[in-house]
């Protein structure tokens, strides 16, 4: 299925970090329902009004107009053209953990905030209830992850999607962002290869370099983690937020034993990276200011052009330990 303007993905957030060389490094793309872009808003509106000699004093960039762009990302891909298309925020509903930017967002921009049981299909169209009767939708910024959007199509037991939605996709009837399957470009295993596919399609080096890594699905490569697991952070490709990974100088030996031996039953879901210090951020713990390690996610619009967002949501501060 290609989707309308051809595009796939619309909201991209790529996490960024600073070793301890002062060298920007590229971990990670977020191309499934990237989070986090409320916090540098908000932030920055408490930063005006807390501090507002500091933009007076200096050249910083606004990025107060970022809903209305990307409420004119989300209007370019719309399959009904020569109208003004009805735009839609899809949320999982009071108990997801973004779901503050979720309604942030939905109100920024003017567009109704949905769950799934709001919208219905109807004649491979989809539909919007509302007390004065039904309204066409063309466009879902969508804030829920691909197995659940559609119980007709991924897991029966969704209670979140909206039944049918594929089929009305498939027809082009409506537009998704991010696309269904987008989320196979920030897949950890295919993270290795982005300087390799960047110099194949565009014919350009890579601008920001990336961490090394070793993939569990190479023999040689699972030979070099596995002799040196006490030296490594060892991640499985599918999993986010820390889920599933080791810290492999700060682990015991036992606990890389008992991992070493999960991967060799899977060696493919696995990848491996050296450690790398991250820079610190000033950070406010019980009444004093301490240094933490960050990582910073700026977010980039494809619409009718690539826009990029002047600014980043900082990534949740650890304690004393580096983290990724």
């Amino acid at each position: 299925m290609i989707p309308s303007r051809k595009i796939f993905t619309h909201v991209v957030g790529t996490d960024i970090i600073r070793n301890d060389r002062g060298e920007y490094l590229v971990l990670e793309d977020n191309c499934r329902v990237p989070s986090g872009v409320s916090y540098v808003l908000e932030n920055r509106n408490l930063l005006s009004r807390v501090f507002p000699e500091f933009l007076g004093s200096y050249p910083v960039r606004p990025i107060k107009d970022y809903p209305t762009l990307l409420l004119e990302t989300l209007r370019f891909v719309a399959p009904r053209r020569g109208q003004s298309p009805v735009v839609v925020v899809l949320s999982p509903g009071i108990h997801n953990s973004a779901y503050f930017e979720h309604s942030f967002l939905a109100r920024e921009m003017g567009v109704p905030l949905v769950e799934g049981r709001d919208l219905l299909v109807e004649g491979n169209h989809l539909f919007m209830r509302r007390t004065h009767g039904k309204r066409q939708v063309d466009v879902i910024y969508r804030r829920i992850d691909d197995d659940f959007l559609d119980p007709l199509a991924f897991r029966r037991d969704s209670m979140l999607g909206v039944p049918g939605l594929l089929n009305v996709y498939r027809e082009g009837n409506v537009a998704l962002a991010n696309a269904p399957g987008a989320g196979v470009a920030d897949d950890k295993s295919v993270y290795a290869f982005m300087p390799n596919l960047i110099k194949y399609y565009l014919g350009e080096d890579a601008l920001l370099p990336q961490v090394p890594t070793y993939l569990g699905f190479r023999k040689d490569d699972f030979k070099y983690i596995g002799e040196h697991l006490d030296q490594l952070v060892v991640k499985t490709t599918g999993d986010a937020g820390g889920y599933g990974m080791l810290m492999g100088p700060f682990a015991s030996a036992r606990e890389r034993e008992t991992y070493l031996a999960a991967m060799k039953k899977n060696p493919g879901n696995y990848i491996a990276q050296p450690l790398v210090e991250l820079s610190t951020h000033p950070t406010h713990i019980e009444g004093k200011f301490e240094p933490r390690r960050v990582d910073l996610r700026p977010f980039i619009l494809y619409g009718d052009r690539i826009r990029s967002c002047p600014a980043a949501s900082p990534g949740s501060p650890s304690a004393k330990a580096p983290t990724w």
